[in-house]
């Protein structure tokens, strides 16, 4: 609705910008840089204001698992010994 109304005011402020005829070219002109501003305060706080067209749900990836080397003592049948060995939690 925002956007049809905002092309409707754009559409009316160019078309009453072109209808009037000036006295002379300074006025013209002046008329010309107001009518623009003015359009284009319209249009863009029109535009400001709507929403995104987009709404998908947004998906988060979860964080890698957090991984650490330990150092562990182990029998390999002759003595012990120790390797080390890496953790995730």
């Amino acid at each position: 609705m925002n956007k049809t109304f905002a092309a409707f005011v754009a559409v009316a402020t160019i078309a009453g910008s072109l209808a009037a005829t000036p006295a002379n070219a300074q006025r013209g002109v002046a008329a010309g840089v107001a009518a623009g501003l003015i359009g284009g305060a319209i249009v863009g706080g029109a535009i400001a204001s709507s929403r995104p067209a987009y709404g998908a749900p947004v998906y988060v990836e979860e964080a890698p698992p957090v991984c650490r080397l330990v150092r562990e003592r182990f029998w390999d049948g002759y003595g012990w010994a120790y390797r080390r060995v890496e953790v995730c939690n």
